[in-house]
């Protein structure tokens, strides 16, 4: 029997890869696409020697032609921190709307299954703790951060257009934190901002008080939640997540004492529309998917750490790519 094909745009990126290993290892043909404004081919070079895999080259902001026969869609291609998308807030705008628009297009002419990838940052700053699916959010539309949420906003409206218009086949997944390996150690968000300050011998800077929560999901977790959310009979959009809530103060204190590192705490200004509160209420996932996350922070963490500890050192010291372009 010819195997199932699977279509999964950012591929080279941190989730877009797991999900690349995770199909290949279900038995699916993966064809994998990503323009790598910031995905990375190392994540993926693994699978180059298969048979059952392939790569395009792609910005899905422009037309996208995958031939033969396709049976699912996994769109994952979108900045995601926010040092990315306050660096190039048109792509992740484009990648949003008309990425998303050339996805759905391909999903209806293939007659494909396709999921989208939302994130918890479409509820904004919010103002019902823990989120639920039900909540509309509390997003400033002209913020900084607003490039990346009324993105994927707009993305999530024209899913359901397409679904209730055109009869696709559509699942939302809202992203709320995940780590793991194969995360960028300088793409700004928390937990790798920490563990590379541990390494390079650092302060570990929060921002404000570190009164702010965030629930961090191990990334194995999230993509069985994704995996069973694509293959689910479900339409509407479901958060997965770890709802293991803790504040960003807490949090460093863990990483300085998982990395052992002498370092101290030192505190910065609050960034414009930080969430203040970032806590997952899963029973929809429990509940229509048979899912919650079964990996430990302190588990996830440790495995986490040894990852980044054997990169480089180079790797460790390498600044984020708008500082470089700014020299």
């Amino acid at each position: 029997m010819a195997r199932k094909r699977v279509l999964i745009t950012g591929a080279a990126g941190f989730l877009g890869s797991h999900l690349c290993d995770r199909f290949i290892k279900e038995g699916f043909h993966v064809i994998g696409m990503d323009n790598l404004i910031t995905g990375d081919l190392r994540n993926i070079e693994h699978l180059f020697k298969l048979e059952q895999f392939e790569f395009y080259h792609h910005d899905v902001s422009k037309f996208i032609h995958v031939p033969g026969d396709l049976h699912y869609i996994l769109h994952f291609a979108s900045p995601a921190s926010p040092i990315d998308y306050l660096k190039i807030p048109i792509q992740t705008l484009k990648v949003g709307s008309l990425g998303t628009h050339n996805c759905l297009g391909l999903a209806k002419a293939k007659g494909a299954r396709i999921l989208v990838a939302s994130t918890s940052e479409i509820y904004g700053d919010p103002l019902v703790h823990p989120q639920n699916e039900e909540y509309w959010g509390n997003v400033n539309p002209v913020g900084p951060r607003g490039v990346y949420d009324e993105a994927k906003r707009f993305q999530e409206a024209m899913t359901m257009a397409y679904h209730t218009f055109h009869g696709v086949e559509t699942r939302i997944v809202r992203i709320f934190n995940t780590y793991g390996p194969r995360m960028r150690l300088n793409d700004g968000r928390a937990l790798p901002a920490f563990i590379g300050q541990a390494l390079r011998g650092e302060d570990l800077t929060v921002f404000g008080d570190g009164s702010q929560t965030r629930s961090f999901c191990y990334v194995d977790d999230l993509i069985e939640g994704i995996y069973r959310l694509l293959l689910s009979d479900y339409h509407l959009p479901v958060n997965i997540g770890n709802p293991d809530e803790i504040s960003l103060k807490e949090f460093a204190e863990e990483i300085i004492k998982l990395t052992g590192t002498t370092q101290k705490i030192v505190h910065k200004p609050l960034p414009v529309d930080d969430p203040k509160q970032r806590q997952p209420d899963i029973t929809r996932a429990k509940e229509m998917l048979g899912w919650a996350p079964k990996v430990s922070r302190a588990e996830g963490l440790k495995v986490t750490y040894e990852y980044f500890k054997s990169l480089p050192k180079d790797e460790w010291f390498k600044q984020p790519k708008e500082f470089q372009a700014k020299k």
